[in-house]
């Protein structure tokens, strides 16, 4: 029996099985982390090889990733300023590790994900005008 199955109900309410989650509960934060992969990386730059992400958003999540130790801001004392960011050694084991993982399982699975939205879309049940007394 493993350590999850030992807690039973537990395990739904934990606090850590929570924050893992948390870590790719946002839409831009394994965006950012895997665009971030090959090396540090510009603000610039990263709205480059993104692409779709807005300016505030961005921001929202440099500052999330920041907060988790996820990555690491590096002001250069330069002028202009140059700031880039870069993945940190536990921000480089998610990306390495379950968000590797999830986008071999996303390659694997994409056909049947986009046929079972499809079917969802397809039979999901049209609203009815509304109906206008006096």
């Amino acid at each position: 029996m493993s350590d999850h199955e030992d807690h039973g109900g537990e395990l739904a309410a934990d606090c850590q099985l929570r924050a893992g989650t948390d870590l790719v509960a946002h839409t831009w934060d394994p965006v950012v982390l895997v665009a971030l992969r090959p090396g540090p990386c510009r603000r610039r730059g990263l709205r480059t090889a993104i692409g779709g992400i807005s300016d505030k958003v961005l921001t929202e999540t440099l500052h999330r990733l920041l907060a988790n130790g996820l990555i690491d801001r590096r002001a250069h004392a330069e002028a202009p300023p140059r700031v880039e960011y870069a993945l940190t050694a536990l921000g480089q084991s998610l990306v390495d590790g379950p968000l590797a993982a999830l986008g071999r399982w996303t390659l694997e699975h994409s056909a049947e994900l986009l046929e079972a939205q499809e079917n969802a879309a397809r039979n999901r049940p049209q609203p009815r005008p509304p109906i206008l007394t006096r």
